[in-house]
């Protein structure tokens, strides 16, 4: 039996969740984990996908509009992905299925699946990877 704190703190991931997919219409796999502290772009939050058994970490920012050239885009996570923390995804990037996205990264292109990307601008560092449940690398 898990203690009161922890029942309190899945009822607000839930609604923190439903918040965000049905009333900010959002497209996020009900498997995927998205940290307390990270941003999801509310001005265009039907531009955010997040595909399924893929973690979002503390402090990662993923935008779906540019105010200066004054576009909306759809930005794309794919599956099994791991945005790592202070991560920045751009407007209009899509990321393939198990990517691994370096802490503090700045990710201005797409980035092709099965691999790692690190780096202002985020480049790649390591290709033909495979990664489990929430973007972890399987050796």
């Amino acid at each position: 039996m898990l203690p009161l704190k922890d029942y309190i703190r899945l009822a607000v991931c839930r609604l923190r969740y439903l918040y965000q997919t049905r009333w900010l219409k959002m497209d996020i796999h009900p498997t995927a984990l998205v940290s307390f502290g990270s941003r999801l772009d509310k001005v265009n939050p039907r531009g955010i996908h997040i595909g399924e058994e893929s973690y979002i970490a503390s402090g990662a920012r993923i935008l779906s509009h540019d105010y200066c050239l004054r576009r909306h885009a759809d930005t794309r996570i794919g599956k099994r992905c791991f945005i790592g923390a202070d991560a920045l995804v751009l407007c209009g990037v899509t990321i393939g299925d198990n990517v691994i996205v370096g802490a503090g990264s700045v990710v201005t292109r797409n980035t092709p699946p099965n691999s790692i990307v690190a780096g202002n601008p985020a480049r790649i560092i390591r290709e033909g990877i495979q990664t489990a449940k929430y973007g972890q690398l399987v050796q």
